[in-house]
């Protein structure tokens, strides 16, 4: 290993954070259930904005976990496809990515709500639930 090498793999991990997200209020769940969501790892800067930069070195580590009751559970990875253009994708092409709505404006801050297109084209409320420094 070089000189430096792990310091930089250390801050590159502190800046990875595990978050996760349950289903807010809606039609079929007026108060939301924390049996559907999702938890995914994502470089978050200082203020808890996803940090752009870190992840185009990070992405690899950008990993989603999707939970729905009476589904079978989904692995999948946290891919940026454009400026403004933040997926959920599961498998190879854009068939099962599931958008998330502004996910670069957000403060990925517990109590905060985020929005995100399912598999079906339903865009859902998430509140966010934790943000924990990523643990490997």
């Amino acid at each position: 290993m070089k000189e430096g090498e792990g310091r930089r793999d250390q801050q590159r991990a502190t800046q990875l954070h595990t978050i996760r997200l349950e289903l807010g209020r809606t039609r079929d769940f007026p108060q939301g259930t924390p049996d559907c969501g999702y938890e995914f790892v994502a470089p978050l800067n200082a203020e808890g904005h996803l940090d752009f930069e870190a992840f185009q070195q990070l992405k690899s580590h950008c990993r989603v976990h999707r939970f729905w009751v009476g589904e079978l559970a989904q692995s999948g990875a946290l891919l940026r496809l454009g400026r403004d253009h933040w997926v959920f994708s599961y498998e190879p092409g854009v068939d099962d990515d599931e958008p998330a709505f502004k996910f670069e404006r957000h403060q990925f801050r517990p109590g905060e709500y985020v929005s995100i297109t399912d598999h079906n084209g339903e865009t859902l409320p998430f509140r966010i639930v934790s943000v924990e420094p990523f643990n490997p």
